[in-house]
């Protein structure tokens, strides 16, 4: 009894706040007359009410398990057998539950799409920046990209079972199934892309989904097949920005491609650090990323020293373009020469400190980039 308690308080909190949310996440859907929108009012409700029917059915799910698990273990006679209170133990197992699921969901690199998104938001729209319009993309874009990373561990977890550094992921222990990770991945992807669709522009939600269709219809598959995999994964990794400048604008403009073309060149050396790091994994499993496939690693280095140098003069072109100032240009620079340096330094050593030295150096070199270029944007048509 007091579970079904509890499961209707869930439900019912959730209509509450997916209306609220709603109510409040919807300040375009009166027209010019004061009339309302109903159909997109209804859609951006049940939108809106996603998370928390997640949020539901992991815990009915758990609660479930929980049964079932204590049922099996006190020999079919359950709790109430031996007089323990029915439900004590589902919320620990309800905890798990949403743990591994955020496991599924990759959050660090959806953390990553988002701060990136919202860059290109930020310099698209510049001092008409709207909180309701960041906050929109920012739960549409999170969705998606958690339903993507979900999908491809999906598709990858007999290959993750293989390596050392994934196979404590839910999937190859068993602590998820594949059928439940494949439906949260669908509800995610379709819910976020919705979500972007309803309440922000219709080509950012194109752009999303194109995003979600490479990175798991031909990145993920050409894992196994060509090191090439990392050029065609560069390509969605390189598109958030360009999906908040979508919200922004309306359109993709020049700039939306400068930012693109930075995301593009700084992923090669990225990744190629993260392969040289567990190159022997991924060799264990099958994925031909160029460092597991060039044992000697010269060729990975040179790949690195070679976009690095291709994305010393892209990324100054935001200030010979007139879209930044003069501020962003030496640091840019800065920037770039010691990205340029750490990928030399891994061609010159070749150890696994080299390797991790050049990722380090990456993950620093993004966000301040796009930081100093968010503070020295110049004004925009």
């Amino acid at each position: 009894m007091r579970t079904s308690r509890s499961l209707t308080s869930l439900v019912s909190g959730a209509l509450v706040l997916g209306g609220a949310s709603a109510a409040w996440a919807c300040p375009v859907c009166y027209a010019a007359d004061g009339k309302v929108l109903g159909w997109y009012l209804v859609s951006t409700y049940f939108l809106s009410l996603l998370p928390f029917g997640i949020v539901g059915v992991v815990a009915g799910t758990a609660y479930r398990m929980a049964r079932a698990g204590r049922d099996a273990s006190d020999g079919g006679d359950g709790d109430a057998a031996i007089g323990r209170p029915v439900g004590l133990r589902w919320p620990r197992v309800l905890k798990q539950r949403l743990v591994d699921y955020t496991v599924l969901c990759k959050p660090r690199v959806v953390v990553m799409v988002l701060l990136t998104t919202v860059a290109g938001y930020y310099l698209g729209a510049g001092s008409a920046s709207e909180f309701s319009a960041i906050f929109h993309t920012v739960v549409g874009t999170g969705l998606a990209a958690a339903g993507t990373m979900t999908l491809n561990q999906y598709m990858e977890h007999e290959r993750d079972a293989c390596m050392i550094r994934t196979r404590a992921r839910p999937l190859p222990m068993g602590r998820v199934r594949p059928l439940e990770a494949l439906l949260l991945g669908l509800v995610l992807l379709l819910g976020g892309v919705g979500f972007l669709y309803a309440t922000t522009r219709p080509l950012a939600a194109a752009v999303t989904a194109t995003i979600a269709a490479t990175y798991l219809l031909l990145y993920t598959p050409l894992k196994a097949v060509t090191p090439l995999c990392s050029l065609v994964g560069a390509v969605p990794g390189a598109l958030p920005p360009v999906v908040g400048w979508a919200v922004a604008r309306g359109r993709i403009d020049g700039e939306a491609l400068l930012l693109f073309g930075i995301m593009f060149l700084w992923q090669i050396p990225h990744t190629l650090a993260i392969s040289a790091l567990y190159r022997e994994d991924y060799a264990r499993a099958g994925i031909r990323v160029l460092p597991a496939v060039d044992h000697d690693g010269p060729a990975t280095a040179c790949y690195a020293i070679g976009h690095c140098l291709a994305l010393l003069p892209v990324a100054l072109l935001p200030t010979l373009v007139g879209f930044a100032g003069p501020v962003y240009f030496f640091a840019a620079l800065a920037l770039g020469l010691a990205f340029l340096w750490s990928a030399v330094g891994l061609m010159r050593s070749g150890t696994l400190a080299s390797a991790r030295r050049l990722m380090l150096t990456s993950l620093v070199y993004l966000p301040t980039l796009f930081s100093v270029l968010a503070f020295d944007r110049l004004p925009t048509r």
